[in-house]
């Protein structure tokens, strides 16, 4: 039977397609792609499967390319036909997920695509540091927004959801878990409780994030 096929990096954003393959059971390979700033190979590589080589990008069992962390998260819930991690049409949960999930993916998500890289947006030289400390403070802001309507013990209350995967996954990043920890103190304790889940411990430790 033909696997899915996840194209990514070790603590890199494909971790959070990855723990979703997990969580639903899924027969999957993971291709390690490099270092798609350092590596102009590995950027050519990627880029004959996503012009953007960009991770994730998933390969499905039909041979389909799936790019975007979102629609991927749709998608697999709709192919294993659960809603263990997206909520079901007709919901009262499903709103606030679909409204937050592009909320993450649309502006809090390319935060780290401006930081990582700054080349790519600003010329290289002196205003490089500036713009890296400005792309930080306005994600600090965006978390802080995500901080406000947070629930517990979940983002969405009492029902675990695909959104925890994202914050567990990007607490890990910049600012790092220790801003969460005194500035978004809910974020940070969904981080460490999604850390816990038992079926994702295997893709925590694979990805290096674990405690």
């Amino acid at each position: 039977m033909a696997k899915f096929r996840l194209f990514g990096e070790p603590g890199w954003g494909s971790v959070i397609v990855e723990a979703q393959l997990e969580w639903y059971g899924l027969e999957f390979e993971f291709e390690r792609v490099g270092d798609l700033f350092e590596s102009a190979e590995a950027r050519e590589k990627l880029e004959k499967i996503n012009p953007l080589a960009q991770v994730p990008t998933l390969l499905l069992p039909d041979g389909t390319v799936m790019t975007e962390s979102a629609a991927i998260t749709l998608l697999l819930a709709d192919m294993t036909g659960e809603n263990s991690l997206v909520p079901a049409p007709g919901d009262a949960s499903r709103a606030a997920f679909l409204r937050w999930l592009v909320f993450i993916v649309a502006n809090v998500y390319p935060t780290y695509t401006y930081g990582d890289d700054p080349a790519r947006f600003v010329p290289v030289d002196s205003a490089q540091k500036p713009f890296e400390d400005t792309v930080l403070a306005y994600a600090r802001k965006l978390y802080e927004q995500l901080e406000d309507v947070a629930s517990a013990p979940w983002f969405l209350g009492e029902r675990f959801s695909a959104i925890d995967i994202y914050i567990c996954a990007m607490t890990r990043w910049q600012p790092k878990r220790q801003w969460f920890a005194e500035h978004a103190p809910k974020l940070h304790a969904i981080a460490e409780a999604a850390q816990e889940q038992e079926k994702l411990r295997p893709v925590w430790a694979r990805n290096l994030l674990t405690n």
